[in-house]
């Protein structure tokens, strides 16, 4: 209902520790039941002009579901007083919303912060889930010195009341000398290996552990001057090969892939400049077909053609900048969010041989083993010993210690390491290889018949 990322906001400027609390506080004895809401941050104070634009809708499916008022307290830290104040967002004149109330004196104590409280009709299970979406996304982004907390209260006995908390790096001290995307990558892992919906732990049965995750990073930046908007878009990808005991999982994997969307260290709809993007990336060149870019109320989703149905894919994006762009469709934007994806998918390829290689590549690829099994076979058929230890010493190999499966393994590892390495090569540095792959003076290629079947990320060296 209220913008979460505001307080949150606050609590990321703070230099100290900051704290963001949520109370829901359910009436039991009123039907329909009222809960009243208490957002409370520690953070720099408020901006009350935040209020002044401020839209609530009273009504939810033609039924009233609060009264319009807010009751704000807040205070800076050079500040003397706690200031109180009554926002009616029902006020048309933005600058008649406001009634100030009287302040508190703070005698000499230093503190800042903002508390905003309302009164809602409903329980506390219609607002859970709004409040949860948000606490799982800000826990991507770790943000160091902030920690949330959630508390329901459902009735006046001890029972009765559940208590949720959230604590930011708690258990990781060195995110406060990580950077921006280092916090992000961990942040990312984290949400996948909780499969999103759960907050405090871990799929045993689809994850062991953080090996079973392919990573990949990358940033794009603009020149900040006067006519336009300076930041950098960060992107982080996870790829993720599900264990055979998935299908003891709750959640099955539906072949789809979620796009976070982080402005500003906040939780932002997706702008248009990004869906665009997403469309007009070259997916194919990463062994990719993308299918549908599905927008449903601010969650982005991408679906993927021939997706194997063990194969995950998470994509974080995260802009921050000087002050708010605009949302119009712009080439700059639409370039930046493209070469941060492009430069998060080479990450992945570099780090991981014979990964997200093209259909091209994976086509020669299928070549690999056969022509590795006759290097190898040529090598230890050979009658001359000299001539044997050279080509083994070449390949880092002593003559009187290797077996001829290490050799064709290795020889075979090489190729992929080199075709991946080529495929990240700008077109125009490629170095061609005339009639290599083609069948005498031909310019029918072997590789322009169907899609091969089987794996889709990667090159099997068995």
């Amino acid at each position: 209902m209220l913008r979460f990322s505001s307080f949150f906001y606050k609590c990321r400027l703070s230099e100290d520790l900051c704290r963001l609390s949520i109370l829901l506080d359910q009436s039991t004895d009123r039907n329909p039941p009222i809960t009243s809401i208490l957002i409370a941050d520690t953070g720099i104070g408020c901006n009350l002009e935040e209020f002044q634009d401020l839209r609530c809708p009273r009504e939810f499916s033609g039924a009233k579901i609060w009264d319009g008022l807010l009751s704000v307290k807040t205070t800076c830290i050079t500040e003397d007083e706690v200031y109180y104040f009554h926002v009616n967002l029902d006020e048309n004149i933005s600058n008649k919303r406001l009634k100030r109330q009287p302040s508190q004196a703070k005698n000499g104590a230093k503190f800042s912060g903002t508390e905003v409280s309302l009164s809602v009709f409903g329980s506390t299970d219609v607002l859970m889930a709004p409040i949860i979406g948000f606490f799982q996304k800000m826990l991507v982004l770790q943000i160091p010195n902030v920690t949330m907390d959630l508390m329901v209260n459902q009735g006046a006995s001890p029972a009765t009341q559940t208590q949720y908390v959230f604590v930011v790096n708690s258990d990781k001290t060195s995110c406060f000398t990580a950077s921006n995307l280092e916090r992000l990558k961990s942040g990312l892992e984290d949400y996948v290996l909780r499969h999103e919906n759960c907050l405090d732990m871990m799929c045993e049965h689809c994850f062991s552990d953080r090996e079973h995750l392919k990573v990949g990073s990358g940033t794009a930046c603009t020149e900040e001057n006067r006519k336009r908007t300076g930041g950098k878009m960060e992107v982080v990808i996870v790829i993720s090969d599900l264990l055979e005991t998935t299908r003891q999982c709750s959640r099955s994997c539906d072949g789809k892939t979620e796009v976070l969307y982080f402005e500003n260290f906040s939780p932002s709809p997706i702008p248009l400049v990004a869906l665009i993007a997403l469309k007009k990336i070259d997916w194919k060149s990463y062994g990719l077909i993308l299918a549908s870019v599905n927008d449903q109320d601010g969650h982005v989703f991408l679906e993927w053609e021939n997706f194997p149905s063990h194969v995950q894919i998470q994509i974080a994006l995260h802009w921050y900048h000087n002050q708010y762009p605009t949302r119009q469709k712009t080439q700059l934007g639409i370039n930046l969010v493209k070469k941060g994806i492009k430069n998060a998918l080479d990450d992945l390829k570099a780090k991981h041989e014979g990964f997200l290689l093209s259909s091209h590549a994976r086509k020669i690829c299928s070549y690999v083993p056969d022509l590795a099994r006759s290097i190898a076979g040529l090598i230890f058929s050979s009658t001359d010993i000299d001539f044997q230890g050279d080509c083994l010493s070449v390949l880092g190999f002593q003559p009187q210690e290797v077996e001829r499966d290490a050799v064709e393994d290795y020889i075979q590892r090489k190729i992929v390491t080199v075709i991946g390495m080529n495929e990240r090569k700008p077109q125009k540095d490629q170095e061609a290889a005339p009639f290599l792959f083609f069948e005498g003076e031909s310019k029918t290629s072997y590789f322009e018949d169907e899609e091969i079947d089987g794996e889709y990320f990667s090159t099997s060296l068995e």
